[in-house]
C-alpha cells in the first residue's frame, strides 16, 4: 500500500521530529536510513539525508537518486522537511535547489512553504521569520544570539521571500494570517504559484491545511514539522507509545557532536557521569576509545563531547566521518543499550555509519526531540534506543533526563 505522505528530511534530527509527529497522531510510520529497506502499509514514509550539508549541485543527484523510492509510493503529498529557522543559503544546504528538484520530478499542482512552528516558538509575521532564543525572548532571525552566527549558514535575512529568492525560488507569493479566513481566496492562490504563509498561532496551520485540502492534487509543502503537526492534527491527539521490548543490553552512552551555544549548557549540566572532552587527537586515539568503554564497563553512564574552542582543523563532513569512527571503536568494546546524539549531520553519519537501517518512534523526551528505536541487523544492536537531537533542542537537563529514563527500563 501507499504511503499517504513522504517526507524528505534535510537533515536527520529533523526527520526523526518529523517521524515523531507523524507517529503520535496515530500514523504508521517509519523513517529510512537505508534506503532499500522500504516498509509497505505505511501512512508516512520518512528518508533522512543530509541535503542540508551539501552544495546546490549534489542536491539534484541526490534527489534524483531518491526519486525511484518516493514515486513507488505514489504520494499525493511529499513533505520536504526542513530546520524550522530555514538556516540555508545559495552554496550549503539550499532550500531553493531542493524545491527544484522535487519539482522537477513530482510536477505538484501546488508548492506551499509553511513559514512557522508555534509549537517550538518559530513564528513567520508579514514574511519576516522570528525565532525564541535560549534567553527565552523571540527574536528576529537576523538578529537571534544563535542563528544569526551559525557557523555554515548564517542567518543575515528575515525576510523569507528574498531569503529564499537569493537560493532560486523567485516570485513566491505571500498569504499573511489574515487572508487565512477566505479558504477558497486562498486555495485559487495556491493553484496559480508557489505560495509561503505566515504562521503565528496553532491555529493558523488549521486554516492552511483547510485551503490545501480545497485547492487539491499533488502538494509539495516545504516546512518544518509544523507540517506534520498540520496535516495529522497532531496539536489535539497524542498516542501512549506502543510497547517494544526493551534493548538486549543497559548501558548508556551520549555523544555531543553540536557545539552550539545550548548543547554547551547541556553538557555543562551532565552529572550522572564522566563527561569525556574528546580533542582533535582523540578522536583516532585507542586508549581515549578504551577509557570510555572501560566506564561503560563499570555500568556508568558516559558522555563524550566535541571540545567547542578546539580547531579541528578538518570539514564538517570530515569530523563526521571521525566522529562515527570513535563511536565504532567504543561499540566494539562494550554492548550498548541507549545511544544519545547531539548534532544534525552527526546523528546522521553515526545512525548510518553505526548500521541502523529504518527508526520506528518510541517517544518524545523533550519539545523537538525524540527517543526511537534503532532497527538494525544485528540482533545486538537491533531495538537499540537512539535520542537523536539538533544542536538548538531540548532543554539543560536533557542529557540526565535521558539517563534516567533508560534506568528504569
Amino acid at each position: 500500500m501507499a504511503a499517504r505522505v513522504v517526507f524528505l528530511g534535510d537533515d536527520f534530527t529533523g526527520a526523526s521530529d518529523s517521524l515523531a509527529r507523524y507517529a503520535q497522531a496515530g500514523w504508521r510510520s517509519r523513517l529510512l536510513i537505508e534506503t532499500g529497506h522500504a516498509a509497505d502499509d505505511l501512512d508516512a514514509l520518512g528518508i533522512a539525508t543530509d541535503l542540508r550539508s551539501r552544495p546546490p549541485e549534489e542536491v539534484g543527484a541526490e534527489i534524483a537518486r531518491l526519486w525511484p523510492l518516493i514515486a513507488a509510493q505514489d504520494p499525493q503529498i511529499v513533505h520536504l522537511k526542513i530546520c524550522s529557522t530555514f538556516d540555508s543559503s545559495p552554496r550549503i544546504g539550499s532550500i531553493g535547489a531542493m524545491v527544484a528538484a522535487l519539482r522537477q520530478h513530482f510536477q505538484p499542482e501546488v508548492t506551499a512553504i509553511i513559514g512557522g512552528q508555534p509549537s517550538l516558538g518559530r513564528y513567520l509575521a508579514f514574511g519576516h521569520l522570528f525565532a525564541r532564543g535560549p534567553d527565552g525572548e523571540i527574536h528576529r532571525i537576523d538578529r537571534h544570539p544563535v542563528m544569526a552566527r551559525h557557523p555554515v549558514t548564517p542567518m543575515r535575512e528575515a525576510d523569507m521571500r528574498l531569503h529564499l529568492a537569493a537560493q532560486g525560488l523567485q516570485s513566491l507569493d505571500l498569504v499573511t494570517t489574515d487572508m487565512l479566513a477566505d479558504a477558497d481566496a486562498v486555495a485559487v492562490r495556491l493553484r496559480a504559484g508557489a505560495v509561503v504563509f505566515d504562521i503565528l498561532r496553532q491555529q493558523d496551520l488549521e486554516r492552511v491545511a483547510e485551503a490545501l485540502r480545497r485547492a487539491g492534487g499533488r502538494q509539495l509543502l516545504v516546512g518544518a514539522s509544523s507540517v506534520a503537526e498540520m496535516l495529522t492534527g497532531a496539536g489535539h491527539q497524542q498516542r501512549a507509545a506502543a510497547e517494544t521490548p526493551v534493548p538486549r543490553h543497559g548501558g548508556v552512552l551520549i555523544f555531543a557532536g553540536s557545539r552550539s551555544p545550548l548543547t554547551g549548557v547541556q553538557v555543562a549540566g551532565f552529572r550522572d557521569g564522566p563527561v569525556m572532552r574528546a580533542g582533535p587527537a582523540d578522536l583516532a586515539s585507542e586508549s581515549f576509545a578504551e577509557g570510555c568503554a572501560g566506564q561503560l564497563r563499570k555500568g556508568r553512564p558516559v558522555l563524550v563531547a566535541l571540545d567547542p574552542e578546539a580547531d579541528y582543523a578538518m570539514s564538517p563532513d570530515a569530523l563526521a566521518d571521525r566522529s562515527v569512527a570513535l563511536l565504532a571503536r567504543i561499540l566494539a568494546q562494550v554492548s550498548l543499550g541507549y545511544l544519545g546524539i547531539a548534532g544534525g549531520d552527526t546523528s546522521s553519519r553515526i545512525c548510518a555509519g553505526l548500521g541502523f537501517h529504518a527508526l520506528e518512534f518510541d517517544h518524545q523526551i523533550s519539545p523537538g526531540v525524540s527517543v526511537c528505536i534503532g532497527r538494525h541487523r544485528d540482533p545486538g544492536r537491533d531495538r537499540m534506543r537512539l535520542m537523536l537531537k539538533g544542536g538548538q533542542m531540548g532543554d539543560p537537563a536533557l542529557f540526565g533526563r535521558f539517563v534516567d529514563w533508560a534506568g528504569r527500563r
